[in-house]
């Protein structure tokens, strides 16, 4: 792995669905922003956010690519518990809200909503991508980036890409 550097950065890569937005401070990838559109492409201008955007790039090439992106990130014990159980799902599974509610003893709403605070969906945890997208509701696939426009199609697409 690159050496991080001291630098604050963002990154935008387009992708098959869309755009990821990187957002880093310091040495470590503080926010992820996913678009439904193309965006403004912008390069890396450290050697440490090239390293994330060439991580990124393997990863939508091919879904199995192992990430090693130090993150940093902020959320209430609940939020952090959710998302410590999501990274326990593996890679090409589903769960529903209610079926990771129930692994961790809390209610399906309040895991959707932790899901929609996690700031860094491609991330959790650094070496494996199980973000929020693969936990899903009973009755179809539920909410995804708080309801933003696109944010299902950008859903069906992670969902379809690492099931490969």
């Amino acid at each position: 792995m690159v050496k991080p550097s001291s630098q604050h950065d963002n990154v935008v890569i387009n992708v098959p669905f869309g755009a990821v937005g990187i957002h880093v401070k310091t040495d470590y990838v503080v926010g992820i922003e996913l678009f439904s559109s193309q965006q403004e492409a912008r390069e890396a201008t450290s050697q440490f956010g090239q390293y994330l955007a060439h991580q990124m790039h393997q990863y939508f090439q091919q879904a199995n690519s192992k990430l090693d992106i130090p993150y940093a990130l902020a959320g209430t014990p609940f939020q952090k518990r959710v998302w410590s159980a999501i990274s326990d799902i593996p890679a090409g599974k589903v769960l529903t809200y209610s079926e990771l509610a129930q692994r961790i003893g809390s209610g399906p709403r309040a895991v959707a909503n932790a899901c929609g605070a996690n700031k860094i969906p491609l991330l959790i945890p650094c070496h494996r991508v199980v973000p929020c997208h693969r936990v899903v509701a009973k009755k179809g696939l539920g909410g995804f980036m708080q309801g933003v426009e696109g944010g299902l199609k950008i859903k069906e697409w992670l969902l379809a890409h690492e099931s490969k």
